[in-house]
């Protein structure tokens, strides 16, 4: 199949697209949740069903890539088998399970005057994401803005394009079964950039929230273009903090997995401090690990001669996000050096301390105002699955609305309810 679209015909479409997801968007705003929940059923089952139809056009997807000279990190994010597949279902299961964010009360108060006051969550709307290589991203982002009552239209890059539509027309199927518009999940059916363009100016209005996946060329794209509301992070520069006080054995598995688990993602460790104190006998351990893991170490001057293996450090080593498996490595003389560090070179995104002391923990919990700070764990559990979220849509950095994993919690707004009696203003 060709996704490929005359210029003249591509606004005409993408207004098509956009409006009928405004429409679906009103219904499924009145949706019951056991409405929403039978889609879930519908969708596992569906996907299972056409297994074959998606890995087929995974395969294409794959083939043209590495014809096209894309690198083993990128082929991996847009791999799919039955193991990534049952994945899938799994996320969808689990969303599933989630108590409807829609029409809850957040807060309620009565006011002086006799007037009852209350917050109720209600969902965004049109949310347009634009993604990279990751076609679960689309089974992700369809499950969860379902779930939180909003519509969304889906824009992949050409990489994936055939897996994300695969994907995109089983759960289409799914919104049928479940007597829903279908128009509830679409996606793109361009590569071209000018519909990015085009969904990043709001599709006349259509689309209420745009979410970025992909690298930092793709997010400083969006964030400097669009002319409606951005979640999303610019890079994921994930830093480890080995403290003087870090259990070693501990600090070794976390800090491997942290970075060799699946170097490609932005949770991904890009660079370990480590305190002076426990430099010599810690580094060498760490460097073998990471070298027989096959991971390239790179290390500041203090650092770099305890293990042959090491290879010197430049300064832009610490402000590189790698998703590859390479990694910075450097000697802080205390944890105010390492927090300092971290603020300097860091992106928001997930900072870890390894540390038995406890009031080192609270320092650096306290001090890093990054969109998640961990104690003795791998970085690679930042991700709205893992927290328990039911998957995420995006990961957000900023300050406002939603900060960190966005799951469907965070895919809704609110609106205030006021109840009275007649009163009237003096």
């Amino acid at each position: 199949m060709v996704y490929k679209i005359m210029n003249k015909e591509l606004s005409k479409t993408l207004k098509e697209i956009g409006l009928k997801a405004q429409s679906a968007s009103a219904e499924l705003n009145t949706a019951a949740n056991d409405q929403k929940n039978m889609f879930f059923d519908f969708a596992i089952k569906s996907i299972k069903e056409n297994t074959d139809a998606i890995l087929s056009a995974n395969q294409i997807d794959i083939q043209a890539a590495k014809e096209n000279g894309k690198d083993e990190a990128f082929i991996d994010r847009l791999a799919l088998d039955e193991n990534r597949l049952q994945g899938i279902c799994n996320t969808l299961a689990e969303i599933k399970l989630f108590e409807d964010p829609v029409g809850k009360e957040l807060a309620s108060w009565e006011r002086p005057n006799g007037l009852k006051i209350s917050r109720v969550s209600t969902p965004l709307g049109v949310i347009g994401l634009i993604f990279e290589s990751r076609p679960n991203v689309a089974a992700d982002a369809g499950g969860l803005c379902l779930k939180s009552g909003n519509a969304v239209i889906l824009r992949s890059g050409k990489d994936g394009l055939r897996s994300a539509t695969a994907i995109v027309n089983s759960l289409q199927n799914a919104l049928k079964d479940a007597d829903l518009p279908k128009e509830c999940i679409q996606i793109v059916p361009s590569e071209s950039r000018e519909a990015a363009t085009m969904m990043l100016e709001g599709l006349n209005g259509s689309i209420d929230v745009i979410v970025p996946r992909g690298g930092k060329s793709l997010v400083a794209e969006v964030e400097k273009s669009a002319k409606v509301p951005v979640f999303g992070h610019l890079e994921g520069i994930c830093h480890i903090y080995v403290d003087e006080y870090a259990d070693e054995k501990k600090a070794l598995s976390v800090c491997l997995n942290a970075k060799m688990r699946r170097t490609g993602i932005c949770g991904a460790v890009e660079t370990i401090l480590v305190h002076e104190k426990i430099a010599e006998t810690f580094v060498p351990k760490l460097v073998a690990l990471l070298s027989d893991a096959n991971c390239e170490v790179r290390c500041c001057e203090k650092t770099v001669s305890l293990d042959a293996r090491a290879v010197p450090a430049s300064t832009e080593d610490w402000s590189t996000e790698y998703l590859a498996p390479i990694i910075s490595l450097k000697s802080v003389s205390n944890i105010d050096e390492a927090i300092s560090h971290i603020e300097n070179f860091g992106t928001g995104h997930t900072e870890s301390i390894i540390s038995e002391n406890e009031h080192n923990q609270s320092m650096f919990t306290k001090s890093i105002d990054s969109a998640i700070v961990m104690i003795n764990a791998s970085t690679q559990f930042a991700d709205g699955g893992e927290f328990g979220l039911g998957g995420e849509i995006g990961i957000a950095t900023g300050k406002f609305h939603a900060r960190g994993p966005v799951g469907v919690d965070q895919l809704t707004s609110f609106k205030y309810i006021v109840s009275g009696d007649g009163q009237i203003r003096d």
